[in-house]
């Protein structure tokens, strides 16, 4: 059985007593709650009981989030340095101009265009770099960064740090140098 909103207070006094000023009270704040929410009355052979209801669970798949195409092959901690300023524009050996704020390493022996992920393990920052450049030259050092990738992992001051690097591998993926930096 509905009731519309306008009967809503008739109906009430009819199926309620209301004795006292507390009682009264109680009904007043009933009736206004009721009109700012909204209702709906059922007829009493309805089962309305809500402990009786049946509650159908709710399953939930979990899934891990994978990301099929990009793959980190871990090549280890290597001895890392910096350079910038007396080379920026200049050619690389890679023939591109080089341009000390690009996030770009020199290494001796990755192909150009090789996308390392390199973490500082002091304070967790880290830069994906592409190689375009051979170097370093200086005994003990496997990796030369950019300026620009050196800030971002907070390298500048010290000049040198040992570094995880990991390379970043895009499967379906030819040679992702072109489309990058």
């Amino acid at each position: 059985m509905e009731i519309a909103p306008h009967t809503l207070g008739v109906y009430l006094l009819n199926n309620y007593e209301v004795n006292d000023l507390k009682s009264l009270t109680k009904f007043l704040i009933l009736l206004i709650m009721i009109s700012l929410v909204g209702f709906t009355l059922t007829n009493e052979n309805e089962n309305t009981d809500i402990t009786t209801k049946q509650v159908e669970p709710v399953y939930v798949e979990e899934t891990t989030a994978v990301n099929p195409v990009v793959e980190y092959i871990n090549r280890g901690i290597m001895k890392a340095s910096w350079y910038g300023p007396k080379f920026h524009g200049r050619s690389t050996a890679n023939g591109e101009e080089y341009d000390q704020m690009a996030f770009t390493a020199a290494h001796k022996s990755f192909k150009f265009g090789t996308l390392l992920r390199v973490t500082n393990p002091k304070n967790d920052k880290q830069v994906i770099v592409r190689i375009n450049d051979r170097g370093p030259y200086i005994p003990g050092r496997q990796l030369d960064l950019s300026k620009g990738a050196a800030l971002a992992l907070g390298l500048i001051a010290r000049g040198v740090a040992k570094l995880n690097v990991e390379e970043v591998s895009l499967k379906g993926v030819n040679f992702p140098a072109v489309s990058l930096n």
